[in-house]
Formats: C-alpha cells, sequence, structure tokens
C-alpha cells in the first residue's frame, strides 16, 4: 500500500535526538516505529510533518520504504502545538497539492489537528474536476481517498482532568467529535478511549481498537543496566540503604504526575529516584517545570534522592530501565502509556496509575500494579510492597516480558493496523 501518515507536530525524526519536551513523547515514537515496521513489511509510507526550522531538507529517509516530508505551514520555527491551529489550512492545502497527481492509498491522521488537515485534503481530492485519477475532466470526481483517524489524546478527557489548566484551543473539543464523525475509522489505542469516542457520537462500526506497540529488540530483559546514580554500586540492596531505584521517564508536565512520585518517595525510605525528561541536562535550570518539581522535593525532605536526568537519547532508555527495581508512571490520564510496555518488556515491573491505556497494557498483580492517581500514600505502599518481595518482582518481570513479546510487537501491531486501512479502504468503496 501506499500510505500517507499526517502528524504535523510530532516529527518521528525527534526519536533520534532524544523525547521527552513539552511536545515531544509518544506520539513520536508511536509514528516511527509503526512507519518503520509497515515500511519492513513492504508497504511505501511517506510522514507528513511540520517545518519547524528554515534548515530541514525537504525529505528525508527515516527507514527502508519510509521517508519523512517536511510540510511548510506558518513560519519556520518551533511553535507549540496548542498555537498550530491557524496553520491547518495551509498545511492541508498543501497536502491536497501534493497528492493531486498521485493519492495515496490511504491516510492515517495522528492527532486531531492532522486530521483536519488530512481531511480537507482528502476532501478536495474528491470535488468533480478536482485533481487526480478520475479527476481529469469537469464533473468528474477522483476516487475517494479514505483517512483514519487516531487522536492519541482527547479534548474532553483532557478538560475533565486539567478544567482551567487546559491550554488546548477552544475549538478542540467541537472538532474532534466533528473529526471523529468523519473519517472513516478512528483508531482507539485502548477500550477506555473507544468508550469516550461512542459518547462523542462516533459511530460504533467505525471505531477500531488498535493498542500501540514495542519495540522488542530495543526493549528487552538480557541486556546492560545503567550504573548507579546515587548508591554505593558496591552495596547491599535494601530499604536501608541506596539500593533500590525508582525511575520516572515521562514528559515533564503536570497531568505526568511526576510530583506523586516524588511526594511519594517520603514514605520509601532509602529509595532513590531518577526522572528522566523534559530538556537537555544543561537546561534543567532554566526550566520551570523542572523548577516546581525540585521545589516538591526540598518541601517533601527528599531532594538529595532524586535526580534530574533531563532529555535522554532512545538507545539510554532501555538500560536505565532495567537498571530499576520499579518503573513509575503516574499520570490522572493516559490515552495509551508506552512507558508501561517499554518497562515490561525490560522484565520490570510497573506501579502506574489505573487509567486509560494502563487498564488494557497492565494486568493488575501480574506485569505491574495499579494505583489511584494523585496518591502519593497509596502509591508509596504499593512500592514499599514491591521492594520487599524481590521473588514477586521478578515473577511479575518474566510475566511482564512475555506479555509485551505475546501482545504488544510492532510486528502484530502493524498488522492489526494494516487489517483497518483494509476494511476502511472497502467501506470507502462501497459508500462510492
Amino acid at each position: 500500500m501506499k500510505i500517507a501518515m499526517v502528524s504535523e507536530h510530532a516529527s518521528p525524526l525527534a526519536t533520534r535526538a532524544g523525547l521527552g519536551g513539552a511536545d515531544g513523547g509518544g506520539q513520536n515514537v508511536f509514528v516511527a516505529d509503526l512507519a518503520a515496521e509497515m515500511g519492513r513489511q513492504g508497504h511505501d509510507v511517506t510522514v507528513y510533518t511540520r517545518r519547524d526550522s528554515a534548515g530541514l531538507p525537504h525529505r528525508v529517509r527515516l527507514a527502508p520504504g519510509v521517508t519523512v516530508e517536511h510540510v511548510p505551514a506558518g513560519p519556520p520555527e518551533p511553535v507549540p502545538k496548542d498555537d498550530l491551529l491557524p496553520l491547518m489550512a495551509e498545511f492541508g492545502a498543501h497536502l491536497r497539492r501534493r497528492w493531486a497527481p498521485a493519492p495515496p492509498h490511504v491516510v492515517h491522521a495522528h492527532f486531531w489537528m492532522s486530521g483536519l488537515a488530512a481531511l480537507q485534503a482528502a476532501e478536495a481530492l474528491r470535488e468533480p474536476g478536482g485533481s487526480g485519477p478520475g479527476g481529469s475532466g469537469p464533473g468528474a470526481a477522483a476516487p475517494a481517498v479514505p483517512v483514519v483517524q487516531t487522536f492519541h489524546a482527547l479534548g474532553t478527557v483532557k478538560r475533565r482532568h486539567q478544567g482551567g489548566r487546559d491550554t488546548s484551543p477552544d475549538e478542540r473539543i467541537r472538532l474532534e467529535a466533528a473529526i471523529g464523525r468523519t473519517a472513516d475509522t478512528v483508531i482507539a489505542t485502548c477500550s477506555d478511549e473507544s468508550r469516550e469516542l461512542l459518547r462523542m457520537g462516533v459511530p460504533r462500526e467505525r471505531i477500531a481498537v488498535v493498542p500501540c506497540g514495542v519495540d522488542l529488540e530495543r526493549f528487552r530483559p538480557d541486556a546492560p543496566l545503567r550504573p548507579p546514580v546515587l548508591g554505593d554500586p558496591d552495596g547491599p540492596p535494601g530499604l536501608d540503604g541506596y539500593g533500590h531505584r525508582l525511575v520516572v521517564l515521562s514528559r515533564l508536565v503536570e497531568r505526568k504526575g511526576v510530583d506523586t512520585a516524588i511526594e511519594a518517595l517520603t514514605q520509601i525510605p532509602g529509595a532513590e529516584l531518577l526522572v528522566a525528561g523534559g530538556p537537555p541536562p544543561g537546561d534543567l535550570d532554566a526550566d520551570p517545570e523542572v523548577a516546581r518539581l525540585r521545589a516538591v522535593a526540598r518541601a517533601a525532605g527528599v531532594a538529595g534522592r532524586v535526580t534530574f536526568l533531563g532529555r535522554i537519547g532512545r538507545d539510554e532508555v532501555p538500560a536505565l530501565l532495567r537498571s530499576a527495581q520499579v518503573v513509575v508512571t503516574l499520570p490522572w490520564y493516559e490515552p495509551f502509556g508506552m512507558v508501561p510496555l517499554e518497562a515490561m518488556a525490560c522484565g520490570v515491573p510497573v506501579v502506574a496509575t489505573g487509567v486509560g491505556g494502563h487498564l488494557d497494557s497492565i494486568v493488575d498483580g501480574v506485569t505491574g500494579v495499579h494505583v489511584p492517581p494523585r496518591r502519593p500514600g497509596e502509591t508509596a505502599r504499593r512500592i514499599r510492597g514491591l521492594l520487599a518481595d524481590p521473588t514477586r518482582r521478578t515473577a511479575m518481570g518474566f510475566a511482564g516480558s512475555d506479555r509485551a513479546r505475546a501482545r504488544y510487537s510492532w510486528t502484530r501491531i502493524a498488522r492489526e493496523t494494516l487489517a483497518v486501512y483494509e476494511r476502511a479502504s472497502a467501506r470507502n468503496e462501497v459508500a462510492v
């Protein structure tokens, strides 16, 4: 298949330089790994993302069969994703011109604003007299190009949990509902999201659930660890010394619940907490969220046991996760959550909030533990239980690794996604 992926703010190329910034995280990885796997399976994939630097080349080869194209929409400089909506008409017009001579077989839009641009371009190609095969003369219409939508996050959920702190455009919820009802298929990444889509009015028959995947070559249990940071590498493990390591890998935004992990540390004597993500290490001191989290650590009396690593490269992540006794991920809400999968694939148990995609990926009590959001006391109690029981941690590690390999390989996820594409194409042809 000739596949067009649209990811307006989350470039897959960002995975090469390390993630963790305010607008750089799971979606970048998702698009990069899904596209690369589809390329491996013999498909022709082009990912369209906004040009955010004047020095970027027009086209970049990401992987065999996969090309990234930088779309000129707005200034060639970084723009926060919440400010990109006015640029989507220009983005969509570029896609229409780009696809007119030879439309893709399917368009897969990632995030709601990508959906706006993709639907605009696809609809323009359908118009009578439009360009493309079948659109060569007056009154002729080009064949319909099916559009598949993955939201990655929903405005209704964000508004519910963040309230007045939600910085999304006011139009987001209305436009997401319109996109969901217009796209040929909406892929939900978890069962919780599929229920939210139904409440938004998306027809049940147009919803498919396909989770995220994990790179099983990169994330595996039998590989090196990251060396200790605070602890004595020769000291015995135990709650009375720096023998236990907790790791948080996250974008540093408030809703990710990093402050909950820091507050929980007050009730976990001796353990160290490594926080990876955010700006590059040299810029940590100037970052307002890092300043807020450091203040939380000082107020809790655990500043000496919390280390902020800053943004780390993808190649460094597996060793960091494997060095932990427990990986902790405590967002208030989570559309899917790739870090738990990566930890599970590395054979490390996870303590995670029982929200969104975590409810599907983490089997509570088997591959990890669910805790309520914003409950540091309960979180600490569950972590202490795991740290005190190495046999249980080992069993969870084996179970998590097995589950990641059985259900979440990118090979399987790509095949399930391609099946969605084929069904959307067939439904589209019948409708036409």
